[in-house]
Formats: structure tokens, C-alpha cells, sequence
């Protein structure tokens, strides 16, 4: 398989037909069927410290790669305007360290969330301190 197809979806179907990435924009989540024609349905979550999905001329983007370690068929792909562009695969040990990457990017999306969060809340009660409310 060489391209992916964009549908637009609320709810991503139980049978996903090959050849189309299904978008669903409400419950931030994108699937297919793996480009190597294995069969296996790939599911990625879509958010901040996730895969983002852009989309160009109704042609679909994921980043970052595609990398289907727990599947037997292991491939690994970037998904770019529509196109599916096939990568190496990785060793174990690069699996883990992209594994322990995605974590740590993960941890500190949140934790960079959390201190935005002390900062409003520490301003919010300031402001009921200062105002009485």
C-alpha cells in the first residue's frame, strides 16, 4: 500500500476498509489498517504529547512515524499527504529508547500543563483574596 484515503468519522468503525485513515476529530483518535496489508488494525491517539493529524487538500498527515513493533509484520512508516512513505525498521534497544522517549515527552507536556494550571489557579485566588470574593 502506497496511499491512505481521509474519512472523517465521529466513531472509528468496527471494519476499517484498507487504503483509508479514519480521522475522528471528537474523540481525538485516528486508525487504519496497517499499510503493509497484514490485516492488523493500528489505532493512535491524537493530542499535544500524542501523534498530531494535519491535513492538507483533504490529504492526511500523522506524526510522528508509524512504527508497528508489537505487530509480527513490524513495519514502520510516515504517513505525508496521503502518502505512505516506508522507514526502517529499528532494533529492540531503538524501540526502547523511542518508547522512554514518548514517555518523558509525555511527562512534560503534563507537567508544563500543571504548572500553567498552579499559575491561574495562585492568580485566581489572589484575585478573590485581593477583591473578596
Amino acid at each position: 500500500m502506497n496511499e491512505l484515503k481521509l474519512q472523517h468519522v465521529t466513531y472509528v468503525p468496527r471494519d476499517l476498509a484498507p487504503g483509508v485513515l479514519y480521522v475522528s476529530l471528537e474523540y481525538a483518535v485516528a486508525a487504519h489498517l496497517c499499510a503493509c496489508g497484514c490485516g492488523a488494525k493500528v489505532v493512535t491517539p491524537l493530542g499535544p504529547a500524542e501523534w498530531s493529524f494535519t491535513e492538507r487538500g483533504g490529504r492526511p498527515s500523522l506524526r510522528p512515524s508509524i512504527g508497528n513493533w508489537q505487530l509480527p509484520c513490524r513495519s514502520h512508516y510516515v504517513i505525508s499527504d496521503g502518502q505512505i512513505h516506508w522507514a526502517k525498521g529499528w532494533s529492540e534497544a531503538q524501540v526502547l529508547a523511542g518508547r522512554n522517549a514518548e514517555e518523558q515527552r509525555r511527562r512534560d507536556h503534563y507537567a508544563a500543563q500543571e504548572r500553567e494550571r498552579g499559575f491561574w489557579r495562585r492568580l485566581w485566588n489572589w484575585l478573590r483574596k485581593v477583591f473578596g470574593g
